[in-house]
C-alpha cells in the first residue's frame, strides 16, 4: 500500500505561538477563487481602493467580531483581497504563565525554547484563524478557505512597519498584477 506523503507542517518549532507579540497572517481562498472583493480605482487622481462583495463584508464583520471574542488577541490591521486576506494580529496577555513566570513580551525562538511550558489557557493564533474561518463558513453556508494559513513573527519594530506597509500596499500591487496571489501573477 503506498504512503501518503507526509504535511511539512507551516508552524516554526518551539513557538507556541501564544505568546506576546504580534503576527502577520495571511489566509486563502479555497482554489484562489476572487470571491472576497475587487480591487478599483487606481487612475491617475484615484488610488487603488478594496471594494467588497458579500463575502468579503461577512470576512469583514468576522474579524471586527474577533477582536470581542478573544481580549488578548488583536486585529490591529488587515486587508481583505479578492482571493486572499492579510492580518496583523498581537497577543498581549498580562497573565502569567503555568509554572508562574511572566509572558514574555517577544515571540523569538530563543526565548520560547527558555520558557517551556506553553499556556494551556491563552488561545493560539491557529485557533484564532479557525475560529474566525469557521464562523464565515458557518454564516456563508460553506467552506471557502483554503487550508491552514501562512503567519510569520514579528521580529522587531522594523519588520512590523513592513508588514504594516505591505499590507496598505497590497491593492495597488494587484492592480499591477505585483501581488504574489494574483491570478497573472508572473
Amino acid at each position: 500500500m503506498n504512503e501518503l506523503p507526509k504535511r511539512k507542517t507551516n508552524r516554526l518549532e518551539n513557538i507556541t505561538y501564544t505568546e506576546n507579540g504580534s503576527y502577520f497572517i495571511t489566509v486563502c481562498v479555497k482554489d484562489m477563487k476572487c470571491i472576497l472583493a475587487q480591487i478599483v480605482g487606481g487612475g491617475d487622481l484615484d488610488a487603488p481602493k478594496v471594494k467588497l462583495s458579500a463575502y468579503g463584508k461577512i470576512v469583514e464583520e468576522n474579524i471586527n467580531r474577533m477582536n470581542d471574542i478573544y481580549e488578548n488577541i488583536q486585529c490591529e490591521k488587515y486587508v481583505i483581497m479578492p482571493n486572499h486576506l492579510h492580518l496583523l494580529i498581537s497577543i498581549n496577555d498580562s497573565t502569567p504563565d503555568i509554572d508562574g513566570t511572566p509572558r514574555s513580551s517577544s515571540p523569538t525562538e530563543e526565548e520560547s525554547q527558555l520558557r517551556g511550558t506553553p499556556r494551556s489557557s491563552s488561545p493560539t493564533v491557529s485557533e484564532y484563524i479557525g475560529t474566525m474561518k469557521r464562523f464565515v463558513n458557518k454564516e456563508i453556508g460553506q467552506n471557502i478557505w483554503q487550508r491552514s494559513f501562512y503567519d510569520h513573527v514579528i521580529r522587531d519594530v522594523d519588520d512590523y512597519e513592513i508588514k504594516w506597509r505591505y499590507i496598505d500596499e497590497n491593492p495597488a500591487k494587484w492592480l499591477l498584477c505585483k501581488d504574489e496571489y494574483h491570478p497573472e501573477h508572473k
